[in-house]
């Protein structure tokens, strides 16, 4: 198991209280980790006899329909899954507030191979009682930023796309409204801290390098190439480097990555 998980898993276990469902969110940049990780202190966690489910923002995301619905009715870049507003916050909501009500719960998966929800029939159930729901995603626990914050572009992006920032207006409107509601539901929050926003670009690439390698018929996205890349992390870096200035002061557990996204620092 890898020393990330393994600081998770003993968080989680101090932070437990018996007989009350635990809703850890953990976030993390783009290609930190964090979905390896869940999927291992998971492991960890039902080793112990507990039982615990996970759920990936990714997985609330809306399919092309709906995201071209959002892109004609508030901006174009919409059209490009990620960023608040691009996920299903109600569902989120419907399948966090069930687990904290001890209820039997399917959990939500979304197909990046077509771009779409998977059919319910799909998802995997999480039993009734559920000790720990883990709730894992690039930008969980973030808060909306002050509108000063919103008028210079950070990058080409903002700069060419979003000139006079209704997006990232819009975003951060979703991230203050129903996404914002769907992060209160956390009871905790852990933050895999990267070393800085560039190595997202290194990290990114590496993944879509394993895709490659990966037979499409296991389940592999389509793989980009370094521009798409570099296209498709331009619409995280407003928020990813807001998260990485302002949540470290405020979640319960942060774990400082270094390149090779192991933890060289706790803080908590």
């Amino acid at each position: 198991m890898s020393a990330v998980a393994t600081h998770i898993a003993e968080h989680v276990l101090r932070w437990r209280s018996v007989g009350a469902p635990l809703i850890v969110g953990v976030c993390g940049a783009q290609a930190s980790g964090k979905s390896t990780a869940c999927g291992c202190v998971a492991d960890i966690l039902t080793a112990q006899g507990l039982i615990v489910g996970v759920l990936g923002l990714d997985d609330l995301y809306l399919g092309r329909a709906a995201r071209s619905a959002l892109a004609e009715r508030e901006h174009p870049l919409f059209a490009t899954r990620g960023p608040p507003g691009t996920h299903d916050v109600a569902l989120g909501i419907a399948v966090i507030d069930a687990v904290k009500r001890g209820e039997a719960v399917q959990l939500p998966r979304f197909d990046k191979r077509t771009d779409e929800p998977m059919l319910a029939a799909h998802w995997p159930l999480l039993p009734a009682h559920a000790d720990i729901l883990l709730f894992e995603g690039w930008c969980v626990g973030a808060t909306a930023q002050r509108d000063t914050a919103l008028c210079a572009p950070v990058n080409a992006l903002e700069r060419e796309e979003d000139p006079d920032g209704v997006w990232r207006r819009a975003c951060n409107a979703h991230l203050a409204g129903a996404t914002g509601d769907l992060f209160a539901r956390l009871d905790r929050l852990i933050f895999l801290r990267p070393p800085n926003f560039e190595i997202v670009h290194t990290w990114r690439c590496e993944q879509e390098r394993a895709y490659i390698a990966i037979d499409p018929r296991k389940g592999a996205p389509a793989a980009m190439n370094d521009k798409q890349i570099a296209r498709f992390i331009a619409h995280y870096e407003r928020l990813t480097r807001h998260i990485m200035a302002e949540m470290p002061d405020r979640a319960d557990l942060t774990l400082q990555l270094d390149a090779a996204r192991q933890p060289v620092s706790v803080i908590n």
